[in-house]
């Protein structure tokens, strides 16, 4: 089979790797739609990927036990079909020719936060799909069938490339957030995450505000469902926010866009009692002060992608209510184009693509 792999300093290459054969506990993924993430760029752009994984803190294949492979198959946004079923598995949950979503991250399996579903926070050291174990650019991926969620007929295979990434990781700061109808919502970046948040928030009735310092991404956001958008470049976004709110300011914000600046603007433009999640990666608070946050009685929230349990929540609510995930991609590319959409993906010029097969 074909599989991705990132070289460092922008070169990547499709290599061939054997089919994988599914052992007990296993299941063969026959991949439909992987998609392509931010986070990637981080390995991509990196001199030596390997090198920048061991600093992350994950755990090393020599500390689980297991051969570590030279070359590792990136992507950890994959949605497809099951190919086949090792031994030990209940068929009345999965069985081959069923549709799934993938959950990227691999834990020890019984630790709390493993068995709540928190893998990506286990006690013994996660191993990330596309980083240490292989992910889904490839034809095939080798899984634990633990990780699998089933993709609802209603939502397309890229719809759910969405699903288990970006898309999941804006539906868990909206949980984490306990969004209602009652609220106001301004979402810091308009990237893929912020705009997954605007569309499922939408859904939920909440009023979004949108905003981002690219006039493109400010204009596209009105599409999505935003009530206002607003260009930070040129405008406040905390006034703006108050303007919009009556003095009062919002109940809610979420950061999608990383960076000390954003964080700091989320925390001031929501009102007293206000409830705001970090979800972007960079950046910090050192600037707020006790009066942002202890007098108004504001309360941060860290916000950490999402749980297996909540992926499938997300992708009941997008089946339930007939949100177009779909429309995060830009960009579709097939497989042997990978060396094209990453240098494309790396202009962060344009959307977020994801290849098909």
């Amino acid at each position: 089979m074909r599989g991705v792999v990132f070289n460092g300093n922008r070169n990547l290459e499709i290599l061939q790797f054997p089919d994988p054969t599914p052992g007990p506990g296993q299941a063969v993924i026959r991949m439909q739609a992987s998609g392509m993430c931010g986070s990637d760029l981080h390995y991509y752009r990196a001199e030596n990927p390997a090198a920048l994984v061991a600093a992350q803190g994950f755990k090393s294949f020599e500390e689980r036990g297991m051969a570590p492979a030279s070359k590792i198959i990136a992507g950890h946004e994959p949605c497809g079909i099951i190919e086949a079923i090792g031994t030990g598995v209940d068929r009345t949950h999965f069985k081959p020719g069923e549709r799934v979503i993938v959950f990227h991250y691999e834990g020890c399996g019984v630790c709390d936060h493993c068995r709540t579903g928190w893998t990506q926070m286990c006690d013994a050291g996660v191993m990330p799909h596309g980083t240490v174990v292989h992910g889904g650019h490839a034809d095939f991926q080798l899984v634990p069938v633990s990780s699998l969620v089933k993709l609802p007929q209603e939502i397309s295979f890229v719809g759910g490339a969405a699903i288990a990434c970006g898309t999941g990781t804006a539906y868990g700061a909206i949980c984490r957030l306990g969004l209602s109808a009652r609220d106001t919502l301004v979402v810091f970046g308009l990237g893929p995450v912020g705009l997954s948040a605007v569309m499922l928030a939408s859904a939920m009735g909440v009023e979004v505000i949108g905003v981002d310092i690219d006039p493109t991404r400010v204009e596209k956001a009105k599409s999505f469902g935003v009530s206002h958008a607003i260009d930070a470049r040129t405008l406040d976004p905390v006034e703006q926010v108050l303007a919009i709110t009556r003095g009062k300011g919002a109940s809610c914000a979420m950061d999608c866009a990383g960076g000390a600046l954003a964080k700091q603007q989320a925390v001031r433009c929501t009102a007293s009692w206000g409830r705001i999640a970090l979800v972007a990666v960079g950046g910090n608070l050192d600037v707020v002060g006790w009066n942002d946050l202890i007098k108004k009685q504001r309360t941060v929230i860290g916000s950490y992608t999402f749980s297996i349990v909540g992926m499938k929540d997300c992708a009941e609510f997008i089946a339930n209510r007939g949100v177009d995930v779909e429309r995060i991609f830009s960009d579709r590319w097939n497989l042997d184009e990978a060396s094209r959409a990453y240098a494309e993906f790396d202009k962060q010029a344009g959307g977020k693509g994801v290849f098909v097969f």
